[in-house]
């Protein structure tokens, strides 16, 4: 019995412990509730990834349960090789040399965020469809890698733009035209267009991505009706046209076969009458007739 309930205790206390590491795993269910909310716990997040960081080498970042899908990074420079070098193909981001931060740190740290299916909840966008996940990338002092709640740094790009690489769009709807839009630390919407490769340009940090207007106007019923039109509407007008030439130009030949006719019928009595000859009087031509007349008779033998 005192075994038995020795086994009871030592369940219970696993199943406190399990309890208390689950909750402790996952945020309060309205811990997290705005976009700059959502940033500073992936400063948190990110900055533990960093217990003892090389530099230049990016660290993924562990997020709590309930908000799986999004992820985190952290990378760890020193400012005058960020203004220098650059850096090459942090995840989606390739920042080109010149880019420096404000004020000035001589340590600072990249993070980087993608929230995946979680994007329209934390940058919800009227009117528009994310076709890629919104990427984030922003600057913090690097001194102390235990501070939370950091303010970031103002990081800005002073020649060639950060270029932000989507490796994977989802397909824009027929006859829409996908638009890059980026989001500042104030959540304000900023659009540009799309370069060539699904390529974003930036030269300040803020959260990026791909967006199509959701309420574009399809272009495949109109494509269907502009088919219609050329497989019926056109051949038929094309052979109504064809078949008025041919109707004229067969009333223009009956036409004239009736104006052949009649010509031939008046020259048929003309040549079948008597020919009238052709005499002068004076100066004035007239016809004239043979001159045959019938012999005169003596219509009894009276004389006087």
């Amino acid at each position: 019995m005192m075994r038995v309930r020795t086994n009871l205790f030592v369940l219970l206390s696993l199943a406190f412990l399990l309890c208390v590491l689950h909750s402790s795993a996952q945020l309060p269910p309205d811990a997290v509730v705005s976009a700059r909310l959502l940033d500073a716990h992936l400063q948190d997040w990110a900055f533990k990834a960093l217990s003892s960081p090389r530099t230049g080498v990016p660290y993924d970042a562990q997020v709590p349960t309930n908000l799986t899908g999004i992820k985190v990074s952290a990378v760890r420079l020193r400012s005058g090789s960020l203004r220098t070098k650059g850096v090459q193909s942090y995840k989606e981001f390739d920042i080109p040399i010149g880019v420096a931060e404000s004020p000035y740190v001589e340590r600072l740290v990249l993070v980087y965020h993608n929230l995946g299916n979680w994007s329209h909840k934390f940058y919800p966008l009227p009117g528009y469809s994310y076709l890629t996940p919104l990427l984030g990338l922003l600057a913090y002092s690097g001194t102390n890698l235990s501070a939370s709640g950091l303010p970031e740094l103002d990081l800005r790009a002073s020649h060639k733009p950060v270029l932000v690489k989507f490796p994977y769009v989802e397909p824009a709807p027929f006859g829409a035209l996908p638009k890059c839009v980026y989001f500042d630390l104030h959540g304000s919407p900023q659009f540009d267009i799309v370069l060539p490769g699904n390529v974003c340009s930036t030269m300040q940090q803020g959260h990026f991505s791909i967006v199509v207007e959701s309420n574009a106007p399809s272009q495949a019923p109109s494509d269907g009706k502009n088919k219609f039109m050329l497989k019926i509407v056109v051949p038929s007008v094309v052979g109504g046209v064809v078949l008025l030439i041919i109707l004229w130009l067969l009333l223009v030949r009956v036409r004239r076969y009736c104006e052949r006719k009649s010509i031939q019928q008046m020259e048929g009595v003309a040549h079948s009458s008597e020919t009238l000859d052709i005499t002068y009087i004076g100066d004035t031509k007239v016809p004239s007739a043979f001159g045959i007349r019938t012999s005169p008779t003596i219509e009894n033998d009276y004389f006087p």
